[in-house]
């Protein structure tokens, strides 16, 4: 199959392009950009005018929920939502039920993502057993069983002994340890930053050093193992200033921040609005302005969904009661190119944080359209809004804080190996 993507403005972050040109596909490949290669015969089309053409993101960090809630939603429904909105891969953690801490877990993953046929799901396995941070997982069988790194998932290991242990085993394979940061005797029982807004709220605080003290530590033992490590969904001024220094000095470290984190602050807990109840917690204008310049500046080189959806259930109780999370991947997309707007960011740096950057983090080929690499392509208009409601909602969780908000940033193809999975409003939800 060829196909021919015309008049698009292409921009590749990892090729630094940004230009309106045509794009060329070849059994599942890109064969070229601007002029087409000799003999070239497209079978199909795509008329891309007034459009901007990217390689399809990559998202670091989708809990799926199968298996064992699917009543949350699924692989084949989180998929449908993932390439409705330009997300062509999905890193999906290890806390599943059961946990991905064994071969057999990664296959059944696998082989259920290849028989829904859509998005590219990619598995992330577990650091210790169970995710109960005591024993170390086999993480050679794991790898060879598929996965792209080892992640506690939310469970910070407190155990600074085992956490070495982990990144050395990890190191051994030459695994990315991508390690979640908060005290769990800072945090635990508790669900609001600390501050004035908590306090009037009743709400038991979470103050900003539950995270630093532990990315202190594994920036510690990261220097001392050698290991790389990935640090997920940062979210206070204090962590991104110890990331800087840290690259900086040479550590092979990176670091991601959830979408919501740049535009949310713990002001928007007014009224116990349960949708915004989120791990960590939304922090304060000065930590959103940080991590903002952290985007900016390059330190945190991805920005992620953090996608994890619930039954409305699951946010009706009283706040306290109610699960974490927020259903990110129909905000992605619109999500980065507000950011881009209000920071002035120009495009091929804001996309670069979910495509290239997510894809180098995960060791994937993937987030690029330079000659010869997977055809998986997201085609948007960057002026077209539509109002988020549920009825337009493509995830099955429906629990997000940007409900009815108008966004700018429509997606209209998706491709994944050079075939068209989404177009317009011609493909239809995943029930």
């Amino acid at each position: 199959m060829r196909v021919k993507v015309a008049g698009a403005r292409i921009i590749d972050p990892s090729e630094d392009i940004d230009g309106v040109q045509d794009l060329y596909i070849a059994d599942g490949v890109i064969a070229a950009s601007g002029g087409a290669p000799d003999g070239f015969a497209p079978d199909h089309t795509i008329n891309a005018s007034g459009c901007i053409a990217m390689p399809g993101m990559v998202e670091l960090s989708a809990r799926l929920r199968e298996p064992g809630s699917e009543h949350k939603a699924t692989i084949a429904s989180e998929s449908q939502a993932a390439i409705a909105n330009g997300i062509t891969t999905l890193c999906v953690p290890p806390d599943t039920d059961p946990i991905v801490d064994t071969p057999a877990v990664v296959e059944l993953i696998v082989r259920r993502a290849r028989d829904v046929g859509r998005a590219h799901i990619e598995v992330i396995g577990a650091l210790t057993h169970g995710l109960e941070s005591q024993r170390l997982a086999e993480m050679h069988a794991l790898q060879q069983a598929g996965c792209i790194a080892v992640s506690n998932a939310g469970r910070t290991i407190s155990n600074s002994e085992i956490m070495r242990r982990t990144m050395e085993y990890a190191a051994t394979f030459d695994l990315t340890v991508m390690t979640s940061c908060e005290d769990p005797w800072l945090s635990k029982g508790r669900h609001a930053h600390a501050s004035a807004n908590a306090f009037v709220a009743g709400l038991d605080p979470i103050p900003a050093a539950a995270e630093t003290i532990i990315v202190a530590r594994d920036l510690l033992l990261a220097e001392m193992t050698g290991a790389r490590v990935h640090f997920c969904r940062l979210s206070t001024r204090q962590s991104v200033q110890m990331l800087q220094r840290a690259q900086f000095d040479g550590l092979p470290v990176t670091a991601d921040v959830a979408a919501h984190q740049l535009f949310l602050t713990d002001a928007d807990l007014a009224g116990f609005d349960t949708f915004c109840h989120v791990r960590p917690p939304l922090r304060s204008r000065d930590d959103v302005v940080a991590l903002r310049a952290g985007v900016r500046d390059g330190v945190l080189s991805a920005i992620t969904s953090d996608h994890q959806p619930h039954e409305l259930d699951a946010k009706m109780n009283p706040f306290t009661e109610t699960e974490p999370g927020i259903s990110g991947l129909d905000t992605l997309l619109p999500l980065v190119l507000r950011l881009a707007t209000e920071e002035s960011l120009p495009l091929t740096q804001a996309l670069a944080t979910v495509t290239s950057g997510p894809a180098a983090i995960a060791g994937l080929k993937r987030g690029t359209l330079s000659a010869g690499a997977r055809a998986d392509i997201c085609i948007f208009e960057p002026t077209a809004s539509r109002t988020l409601t549920p009825e337009s909602w493509w995830s099955m969780g429906k629990n997000s804080p940007f409900m009815e908000q108008t966004m700018a940033g429509t997606v209209r193809t998706t491709l994944i190996d050079g075939r068209v999975l989404y177009e317009g409003e011609t493909a239809e939800a995943v029930a």
